[in-house]
């Protein structure tokens, strides 16, 4: 398996930020960046600056400014009820073409679960999950792994070449992810293509709709009591990826995305959500996709990232 560190480049110095003041610490005084510190890590960030699938997908361009943005807003936030510890190993190299930037993160995310930590993905474009998951059926089997792609959209476009549309359809017929163990999460009716839906429907794909999800006391509830009820027994065994795509969020409380929506996720939702994903033992991915700087407002998406990572640090057991 490659070096890691060989195909990524390290994080930026300046985006570690300190206050200088031991009363108030904050986590860019406290996340770890030395290679040498890699191996005492529990949970590990990684970069994917890139938005060439967005661009392929007709979409507005600027996510592959979001991994900076979000970690300038995470490392001012403080360490509390954080008890692991955090590396960041910087972005994935992202020269050459989308295909080769998948292939190479694949490697990176392989090496990082096989050691048995947890990894935060902050993007880029949506096509990044594609490589994650495939990471996932590469190292842990493709019947010991469990998706979740919480958006506005599907993302099983059958669209060629593969773009940020893509990339559970990619995972799905190259057999890397069972349906019955593929949730769509959030998604809106009036954004899915019925060609689409019937797709995943066929498929056996578990579904659970914005509206659906808004249906239950809390936002987590529906997801929970069906991966309870689906792979009951199993819990101590499965292995859980999430992919938040921010664009799943109402553009009131996340602006900056590749394609925002006045209806979605609340904010407090989305954080309920991350929580959840939290608190199950075996997750091993959670990715944040989709942030677009260009068009935030007051930084709010990317704060809003940041603390869903400190929800999550804080709350994985």
């Amino acid at each position: 398996m490659p070096n890691a560190f060989e195909l990524t480049s390290r994080p930026k110095p300046d985006m570690f930020f300190s206050r200088k003041d031991p009363n108030d610490p904050r986590l860019g005084e406290i996340v770890l960046r030395d290679p040498n510190d890699y191996a005492s890590a529990d949970v590990v960030i990684l970069g994917c600056p890139q938005d060439e699938g967005v661009r392929r997908n007709k979409g507005r361009e600027g996510a592959s400014k979001a991994p900076d943005a979000i970690r300038e807003q995470f490392y001012k936030l403080t360490p509390l009820n954080i008890k692991k510890r955090i590396f960041d190993i910087g972005d994935t190299d992202t020269s050459g073409t989308l295909e080769e930037i998948h292939d190479r993160h694949t490697e990176i995310v392989k090496k990082v679960i096989s050691d048995g930590k947890r990894l935060v993905v902050i993007g880029g474009g949506n096509d990044i999950s594609f490589a994650d998951g495939r990471a996932m059926a590469e190292v842990f089997g493709i019947d010991w792994w469990i998706g979740v792609n919480i958006d506005s959209h599907l993302d099983v476009r059958a669209d060629q070449p593969r773009n940020s549309g893509t990339p559970y359809r990619q995972l799905l017929e190259e057999k890397c992810l069972r349906p019955d163990y593929f949730y769509e999460v959030g998604y809106q009716t009036h954004f899915c293509s019925p060609v689409y839906y019937n797709y995943i429907r066929d498929l056996g794909v578990n579904r659970i709709s914005l509206e659906l999800l808004r249906s239950r006391h809390e936002a987590d509830m529906e997801l929970k009591e069906s991966i309870k009820q689906n792979f009951i027994g199993h819990s101590s065994s499965m292995n859980t990826f999430f992919g938040f795509d921010l664009d799943a969020v109402r553009s009131a409380d996340a602006p900056g995305t590749s394609a925002p929506s006045p209806l979605g996720l609340r904010a407090g939702e989305f954080i309920q959500l991350v929580k959840y994903a939290a608190s199950l033992a075996n997750t091993k991915i959670i990715e944040f996709t989709e942030v677009n700087p260009n068009f935030d407002i007051d930084n709010r998406t990317t704060k809003l990232v940041a603390i869903a990572m400190h929800r999550f640090c804080s709350g994985v057991i």
